[in-house]
């Protein structure tokens, strides 16, 4: 007696909503701190403050208390627009609008 060959169905599922997506344009505290840390020792200026970001930076990793990153930041953001009215090459307007940005989310 043969057997006789299956008969496959495919059901077709309903297709389900995807969650929206985190805007990719989103910039943490943390990264926004490593990138004005890196642009001040590029510009090799406000030796304390470097300091400062980087212990703050090792603080936050270890206890996830943002409250020096934004201080810090903030103290960038003064030193970033005084540097971009000098006309300093480097200071990019990005940088200063997503520093604000990120200062503002908060």
């Amino acid at each position: 007696m043969a057997k006789a060959a299956a008969k496959s169905t495919t059901k077709t599922e309903a297709k389900k909503p995807r969650a929206p997506r985190a805007k990719a344009s989103t910039i943490s505290i943390e990264a926004m701190s490593e990138e004005a840390l890196g642009k001040l020792r590029e510009l090799g200026i406000e030796d304390q403050l470097q300091r400062d970001l980087q212990w703050c930076l090792g603080s936050y990793r270890a206890d996830r208390n943002p409250e020096g990153l934004y201080s810090n930041a903030r103290k960038a953001l003064d030193v970033f627009k005084t540097e971009k009215e000098k006309k300093t090459k480097g200071v990019t307007a990005k940088l200063i609008g997503d520093l604000e940005k990120v200062i503002q989310e908060r």
